[in-house]
């Protein structure tokens, strides 16, 4: 597999094991430390990441980096909930002098969501190396989208440090519609759109142009959840602590301005109106959803349920989101905010989940009318997907 558009200076060849080596994934951001410096060496580096940023000791890059004698770490560059991961969702995040480097920590999540020429006019090349959890709506994907156009614009490679999907090869939900771009989408994925970071730049790369480097995973197959890889798992944001929560979050977090919310770390579900879970639980553990299982739990007094993943390869989030919605919403007659570009809206990428829940429509029959828009966005993604599926006798 070869670099999409490697600096003109030098051209590199990526090269990732097709070996099925449980727990033996190499990462990206290790691969350009022994065997990629030259992307690196004697330049001055800028780097887009944050907590997750780490190898497989529990070493962040960016302290790795800083560290190496034949580069410059320049400049470092925060998505939403900061370096340290810690800031709220939708929470201003400061820019500022990073106390031990002497060296401005760009905030990305801040008046600016796209690096401007000044952040960028002393760097050679700047890295991305942040673990996404699988989501189209999820913020840190869209940063990465932002920082590739700025590179495009100012003609600065841009090099992705590959990670893995969380949750595999899992593709699912309404693709997003032409006029309802935003920062919780920022492109015409659907809501679980099945790619690592790397897979995702050279697909947001289509449109942009920018001079993209991926450094891939060796020992990493596209259908393989977290829990092979053998990587440690950090926090990703707030929310977020554990793979439990990575997993859970299209499956309770859609609910935007509907009165539907979720509580214990995306692993719970409710709503005020809701009377009673009993009905809920009965008709959520009759679906076909395997992999999961509901069972009733009040929060701080309010009717919901709490799932439990029992299998997380047959898990789907998005497609357990969309049921949960659609009988929650047959049950209490929440509010759907379809008022035009509303939040809930461009979560979905689509008015047609609003208006179907509003027409009580089944799940499946939602889940139908996307079906074709999905085996379209296969084709459309196929060029740019860069690992396969685990050999059969894997499984």
């Amino acid at each position: 597999f070869i670099f999409n558009r490697p600096p003109k200076e030098h051209k590199v060849v990526a090269e990732y094991s097709e070996e099925y080596l449980p727990g033996k994934v190499v990462l990206g951001d290790e691969r350009l430390f022994s065997e990629y410096t030259v992307l690196i060496n004697n330049k001055r580096v800028g780097i887009i990441t944050n907590q997750t940023g780490i190898n497989t000791e529990g070493e962040l890059t960016y302290r790795k980096l800083a560290e190496y004698r034949k580069t410059e770490l320049a400049a470092i560059f925060v998505p939403e909930h900061g370096l340290d991961g810690f800031a709220p969702a939708g929470a201003y995040v400061e820019s500022y002098d990073h106390p031990e480097y002497k060296i401005p920590v760009y905030s990305l999540y801040s008046k600016t969501r796209k690096p401007t020429y000044a952040m960028l006019k002393d760097i050679d090349i700047l890295l991305f190396d942040i673990q996404d959890i699988g989501s189209r709506a999820y913020t840190y994907i869209s940063t990465l989208n932002y920082a590739m156009q700025a590179a495009a614009e100012y003609q600065i490679p841009i090099a992705v440090l590959d990670r893995p999907n969380p949750l595999g090869d899992r593709v699912e939900g309404f693709v997003l519609e032409e006029g309802l771009e935003s920062f919780v989408g920022v492109d015409t994925l659907p809501l679980s759109h099945g790619m690592t970071v790397g897979e995702l730049a050279q697909f947001f790369n289509r449109e942009i142009g920018a001079d993209l480097i991926v450094i891939p995973m060796k020992h990493y197959f596209r259908d393989m959840i977290y829990q092979e890889t053998g990587l440690p798992w950090m926090m990703t944001s707030p929310n977020i602590p554990d793979l439990d929560s990575a997993f859970c979050y299209m499956a309770t977090g859609m609910g935007e301005g509907t009165g539907v919310y979720q509580e214990e770390k995306f692993k719970w579900i409710g709503a005020k109106n809701l009377q009673d879970s009993s009905d809920l639980i009965y008709l959520l553990n009759r679906a076909p959803l395997p992999g999961v299982v509901f069972k009733p739990e009040k929060y701080e007094g309010v009717e919901g349920v709490r799932l439990e993943i029992i299998d997380y390869y047959a898990f789907n989030p998005c497609l357990t989101g969309i049921y949960l919605l659609s009988y929650m919403k047959m049950l209490t007659d929440f509010p759907i905010p379809l008022q035009g570009d509303t939040l809930f809206e461009r979560i979905w990428g689509t008015e047609k989940m609003g208006n179907m829940l509003n027409s009580y429509k089944d799940p499946e029959e939602i889940r139908n009318t996307y079906q074709d828009d999905l085996t379209r966005f296969l084709e459309i993604r196929d060029p740019y997907l860069i690992y396969q599926k685990k050999p059969s006798e894997a499984y």
